[in-house]
Order: structure tokens, then C-alpha cells, then sequence
């Protein structure tokens, strides 16, 4: 299919998906529709998002692209909902972002020069830079709503590209080293471990990660399915034995855990 007819096809069907959605909102449209407004309908946002991960991690293209409606249509939807209010609609949402693409993008659609994407994002945090020249620091364009991994690993990127950072992972692991030393003298102690301690710790190994260009929130993701596969092969092997976890004990799990790495993974 041509670049051109692809074009049209997106553009008719943008333009009726956003006719669904105005109806849906208008008279004698959906009761529930109607009674949404930004706050109501940030948590679905978050779970559409979500929902788009867990997907991208399966790689089945068909639920891509089923869950990319999805959060396509919260786009949609808050579009629908700024557009009643006269602040804004889908067209400057996509006139905005089309423009910033554009703007930071001057060895593409202007005459700047770059020679690897190094540059690139150097070149993206100092157009950003300019941008924002009314906030007070670099920092504070970092979303706080967002996961904690994601945040430490946006705010340990704005930094670096100051130089706040160490050249090598060889700093970054040994800094991983320093704050489980301290985690684990926080536990010896009469006090006991706060939270300071184990968010240090996590906040290193996301440093960690974003020196392999491994992104925490997602590895950490696979680690939770990972998980859930395994207690499931250990909850299953127990049920051929006619036992529940619970009547069991953590050696015979354990044992379990270890064979469960063995089993293809689904």
C-alpha cells in the first residue's frame, strides 16, 4: 500500500473514530460517556498504558494493535472532553505534537548536522532546554504521576546531560554495592532500615540499568511474569500431589522453584 493511500486510510478513519466519540459524548449519547471529565478518566489512562506494555512483552501483534486502540482512544476520548470547553482538540493535540517533533529534530527537517543519536539526544535535552526557559530547574519537567522506576531513570538522564554522572557503569555498580552495604548495616542496626535506604538501593540499580540501556520499569516487568509463571508451575505441582501451598513448606517449594526453570516458557 502507498505512503499516500496509507495517509488517507489513517486520516477517514481518525476523523470518524472522533465523530464516535462526539456522539457518544452528545445528546442522547452514552449516560457514562457524558459524565467523564479528566480526573475520572486518568486512572483508565494509566491501565490502557498499561495494558500496551504487557502486550509490546508478549509480542503478539494482533493485541498490539488492539491495545494501541485502546489508549488511542483515551487520546480521543480527553480530546472530546477539551473540545467541549473550547481549551483544545484532537487537531491541536496532533498540530502540537507534529510541530515539536520538527523543532527538535533540526538534522532531519532543517540544516543541522549530527553524527550518532548521542548527539541526538544531546541535542533534544538542549532544545528542550530552551523551550522550558521558565521553569526553575532541569528536574522539574520530570512527571512525578509516573512509575518510580521511570521517574529515577528520567531524572538520571536529565542529569547526565550536564555531566552529572559517572563516565563508566563501573561507577554506577559500585555505587550499587556502596547502598546495599548501607541497607544491610540499616538492618544490623538497633533502629532497623528505612525507606531512604531501599529507595538509595533501587534508585542505583535503575542507574544501573540505564548504563546498559536496559529500561528498569519493563525488566522488572518481565521479572514479575517470570514470577507468576513459576509460582503457578509450583502451585500446579502441589495440586498433582493434592496439596495447597499452604501445606506445604519452603523446601519442597524451593525444589519445585528450581525444576520450574527447566519448563519451556510459554
Amino acid at each position: 500500500m502507498s505512503q499516500e493511500k496509507t495517509k488517507g486510510n489513517a486520516a477517514r478513519e481518525i476523523e470518524e473514530l472522533i465523530e464516535v466519540m462526539a456522539k457518544l459524548r452528545g445528546p442522547g449519547g452514552c449516560p457514562w460517556d457524558r459524565e467523564q471529565d479528566h480526573q475520572s478518566l486518568a486512572g483508565y489512562l494509566l491501565q490502557e498504558t498499561y495494558e500496551v506494555l504487557d502486550a509490546l512483552e508478549k509480542g503478539a501483534d494482533g493485541e498490539i494493535c488492539e491495545e494501541l486502540g485502546d489508549l488511542l482512544l483515551q487520546i480521543v476520548f480527553h480530546a472530546q472532553v477539551a473540545r467541549e470547553t473550547g481549551n483544545f482538540d484532537f487537531a491541536d493535540i496532533c498540530r502540537g505534537i507534529k510541530e515539536k517533533l520538527i523543532r527538535r529534530h533540526p538534522h532531519v527537517f532543517g540544516e543541522g548536522k549530527v553524527q550518532d543519536s548521542a548527539e541526538v539526544s544531546k541535542n533534544w535535552e538542549a532544545i528542550k532546554k530552551e523551550e522550558k526557559k521558565t521553569r526553575k530547574g532541569m528536574l522539574t519537567g520530570v512527571s512525578r504521576s509516573q512509575p518510580a522506576l521511570l521517574e529515577a531513570e528520567e531524572l538520571q538522564s536529565r542529569a547526565r546531560t550536564v555531566g552529572f554522572d559517572w563516565p563508566e557503569v563501573e561507577g554506577a555498580l559500585e555505587k550499587v554495592s556502596e547502598e546495599l552495604q548501607e541497607l544491610k548495616e540499616a538492618i544490623s542496626s538497633e533502629n532497623g532500615p528505612t525507606e531512604e535506604e531501599l529507595g538509595d538501593l533501587l534508585f542505583a540499580v535503575v542507574n544501573v540499568g540505564r548504563f546498559l540501556n536496559i529500561d528498569g520499569e519493563l525488566a522488572l516487568r518481565k521479572t514479575n511474569s517470570k514470577f507468576r509463571r513459576r509460582f503457578a508451575f509450583i502451585e500446579s505441582e502441589l495440586k498433582k500431589q493434592g496439596k495447597e501451598p499452604q501445606e506445604s513448606n519452603l523446601e519442597e517449594m524451593d525444589k519445585i522453584w528450581e525444576k520450574s526453570k527447566e519448563e519451556p516458557r510459554e
